[in-house]
This record gives structure tokens, C-alpha cells and sequence, in this order.
């Protein structure tokens, strides 16, 4: 019997795959939970019940929020990464790290297939596929609702025709839940001209009034919330919780796929985008007009190669090491204020604040320079565009 380690969400499309598997084909399937959300124990215990119920020979669970933050969401940060200046690739940048638990848990326990439940229209196959191709060049890949082209009714009508009927009823809506931020999708993301209502958002707003809050940084990463210490994932979830309650970080985002069509969905990432803005607010202040401009077009760059499973390219080592070398001096408490849909950054205090009264008020004038001195730079600083105007009256142009 060969065995197989399937990649498994709970949902339909790999309950459906445990069956297919492990029934038609005669596999022993092996499921593991890749938690980049924090799910609570009830979760975990549904989770495994509905696996077994299914047919799996084992349900593993494996949290990697630690290891996700560390290699991924740490340079999402360092880069101010948001995808057409939208969205901060909150499911994108999961499946990677997911992908490569799958592959060391079939390592451990010496299987030789790897599955996954996505379909052929989105972009997880391809970034599933491709890592498990590199890393695990070996391993036989499996897509069942891929290779079978599978409708949802069919899937259901399978299952219960096989006698697992666990209540997989058509939703109006879907969701993909992660630390980095939640995805909705539904009928409004399938054309372009309306926005998802108020009760499809997985948030409400519960607070209607106003709240400061300071996020302090140290090289770079998010180290205490309103003076208190945290630990990076403790951090985000307080964060999560707090812009939750005034309804923030929702949006909608249209973006190129990988696999060539226009995409559309909706998104709720409170944490992400406080912590984005935040530290790209600090940033201004502390960093060179050159070091910005340069992070700039390589924080495109890696959030490509990142929503387009190309994580494991050494061009996104290049990428990080300059990140990392770019926050040394990018320490500070940024203040915030959150209110009902929105928040607000107030402003900074750092050591390392290039926007000092002692060397210059800009507009009113400087300690650094004198009058002379301005004079002559706007000469010579006026030269290329001089000659370029010389050179085309000589020619007529």
C-alpha cells in the first residue's frame, strides 16, 4: 500500500481527496494541518474527527507561526510589502511555508506521494507544485479535484455515497484564515463593480469611539504594544483583536494571477497593515531619501516573487539581506489611532530621526548652509536640464 501525505485544510476539496485516495486508489493517507493562524483546540478536535471519519490513517497538526514569521513575515514587514500598494499578501505567503512542512513531515514518516486539494483555476497549485518539486524532486505529486476536474456538488455526492456525510453545504462565501490576514471570496469578487456587504466580513465593528496606541520597534521589528513586551505572534494577535474591534484593515484587491487571469478578492488583515504603515512611517524619518527609494523597487520585487511561489529563488536572499542591513537604525515608537473602519499615524519618536529642528527647519531655514551656498548648488543643480534646452534650440526642436 503506498503511502501518501496530503496537505489537508478540513474543507471539502481534501476531505473529498482522503476518501478518493484512500478508497479508490487503495493509498494509506497521512493528513497534517499546517496552523499559520493559531486555531484553538475545538478546531483542532473537529479537525481530526472529520479526517478520520474520511478514512486517514493519521491527522498531524504543526504549528509553524513562529517559523512563518521568522522567514516570511518579518521581511513583509522590513519591505512595507503590499501588493499594488493594496494587499499584504496575507494567503500568498502562507503556502510556501506550508508546502515545506508537508514535505518534512512525508520525510519523517517516509512517504512517497505528496497531495494537495486544489483545484486547476488558482494559484496554490502552482506554489504547492513547485515547491515540493524542489525540494522533493523524488516525490510522486497528487491533485485529485485538479486531475478529476471536480464540481463541489460532485465531491459532496461522493462523500455521501461513500457514507461520509459531514454537512459540506454550498457557502455564499468563502474564507482562508491566517495570522497574516483573512481572504473572503464570493459572488462580488467575480466582477468588478460591487463590494462585499457588511455581514460577509468575518470582523464587525464594535467600537465606535477612538484609541491611541503606540507599537514600539527595534531594528526593525515589532517589539511592545503600548509598553508592553511581546513576542512577535502575541504582538499580531493583539493587534488582529484591537483593529478587529473598529472593523480596520478590510479592502479589496485586483491583481495579475500566476496562471494569467485577473483576480479579485476581499481581505481583512488588521495587524498587517497597522504594522505596515506603522513602520514604513518610522522609516521615513530614520532612513537616507536613496535607501528608501532602493527598498522600493526591490519590496516589489520580493513580494512578487513571493505571491508567485518563487520563495525558494536565491534572488529572495539577495532581497533579505538587504532588508536586514537596511533596519539598523530603524528603532522608535510610531503612535496610532484607531476609529471605526480606519486608523491614523500620529507620528514618531526615534534616536536615529533625521527630522531634526537643531540642523534646519525646512522652509525657514538652516543651520547646515548659508545663502551663498544654496545659490551655488541650484546653479549647478539646473546644468543637465540647461543643456538639454541648448542643445534642442541649436537643433530646432
Amino acid at each position: 500500500m503506498k503511502k501518501v501525505v496530503l496537505a489537508y485544510s478540513g474543507g471539502l476539496d481534501t476531505t473529498f481527496c482522503i476518501k478518493y485516495l484512500s478508497e479508490e486508489l487503495n493509498m494509506e493517507v497521512h493528513t497534517i494541518f499546517v496552523d499559520t493562524f493559531g486555531v484553538d483546540r475545538i478546531y483542532r478536535m473537529q479537525l481530526s474527527k472529520t479526517a478520520y471519519a474520511a478514512g486517514t490513517k493519521s491527522c498531524y497538526y504543526k504549528d509553524i507561526r513562529s517559523e512563518f514569521y521568522k522567514k516570511g513575515i518579518k521581511n513583509l514587514i522590513f519591505g512595507n510589502v503590499l501588493k499594488h500598494n493594496t494587499y499584504p499578501l496575507s494567503v500568498s505567503s502562507e503556502r510556501t511555508f506550508q508546502a515545506m512542512a508537508v514535505v518534512d513531515y512525508a520525510n519523517e514518516i517516509g512517504a512517497d506521494i505528496l497531495a494537495h486539494g486544489c483545484t486547476g483555476a488558482g494559484n496554490d497549485q502552482i506554489r504547492f507544485d513547485l515547491v515540493w518539486r524542489v525540494l522533493a524532486p523524488e516525490k510522486q505529486i497528487m491533485s485529485p479535484v485538479r486531475d478529476l476536474n471536480l464540481s463541489r456538488e460532485k465531491e459532496i455526492a461522493y462523500l455521501k455515497e461513500k457514507g461520509v456525510d459531514l454537512n459540506f453545504s454550498k457557502s455564499e462565501y468563502s474564507y482562508n484564515e491566517g495570522l497574516w490576514g483573512s481572504s473572503i471570496g464570493g459572488k462580488e469578487t467575480l466582477d468588478s463593480n460591487n463590494f462585499i456587504p457588511e455581514n460577509a466580513w468575518l470582523s464587525k465593528c464594535e467600537n465606535f469611539g477612538e484609541q491611541e496606541i503606540n507599537i514600539e520597534f527595534k531594528n526593525g521589528e515589532a517589539v511592545a504594544l503600548n509598553g508592553q513586551m511581546h513576542n512577535p505572534i502575541d504582538l499580531m494577535q493583539q493587534l488582529n483583536e484591537f483593529g478587529s474591534n473598529y472593523a480596520v484593515g478590510r479592502g479589496l484587491h485586483i491583481g495579475d494571477t500566476i496562471v494569467g487571469l485577473k483576480g479579485r478578492i476581499a481581505f481583512e488583515a488588521p495587524a498587517a497593515l497597522i504594522l505596515i504603515k506603522a513602520h514604513e512611517l518610522l522609516e521615513k524619518h530614520v532612513l537616507s531619501k536613496w535607501q528608501i527609494q532602493t527598498k522600493q523597487g526591490l519590496s516589489e520585487k520580493y513580494g512578487q516573487l513571493l505571491h508567485e511561489g518563487l520563495y525558494l529563488d536565491n534572488a529572495c536572499r539577495d532581497i533579505e539581506k538587504y532588508f536586514e542591513s537596511s533596519q539598523k537604525r530603524v528603532s522608535g515608537n510610531v503612535k496610532l489611532k484607531l476609529k471605526p473602519y480606519q486608523f491614523e499615524l500620529i507620528g514618531v519618536e526615534s534616536p536615529f530621526d533625521l527630522h531634526r529642528t537643531d540642523f534646519g527647519e525646512y522652509g525657514e531655514g538652516s543651520k547646515l548652509w548659508s545663502s551663498a551656498d544654496v545659490k551655488g548648488f541650484i546653479k549647478l543643480y539646473s546644468v543637465p536640464v540647461q543643456l538639454q534646452y541648448m542643445v534642442d534650440k541649436i537643433n530646432n526642436i
